[in-house]
């Protein structure tokens, strides 16, 4: 398993543990919208609550709407934030 998908799974329990969703982790695609009804229909307060799970878990800081609106867009843009700030 790589670390990218390591990580993708590691994400989905945090989404499932966090937010108290009814779905297993493995239910949830990896590029599945996170927020409407299309997608898993995440609203506000789930987005304030998942900023401070990725903080507290990675370290991953999203510091206005306009970040958070393409960082929390799925499982799969979470993911590339971590990578990205993750060190070499």
């Amino acid at each position: 398993m790589s670390d990218s998908t390591a990580l993708g799974a590691q994400l989905k329990e945090i989404l499932v543990e966090e937010l108290m969703l009814q779905q297993a982790p493995g239910e949830i695609g990896d590029e599945i919208p996170l927020f409407g009804a299309e997608g898993l229909g995440l609203d506000s307060v789930d987005a304030l609550q998942l900023v401070v799970a990725l903080e507290k878990h990675f370290g991953l800081k999203v510091t206005d709407a306009e970040a958070a609106k393409s960082t929390l867009r799925s499982v799969a843009t979470i993911r590339d934030a971590i990578l990205a700030i993750a060190p070499e």
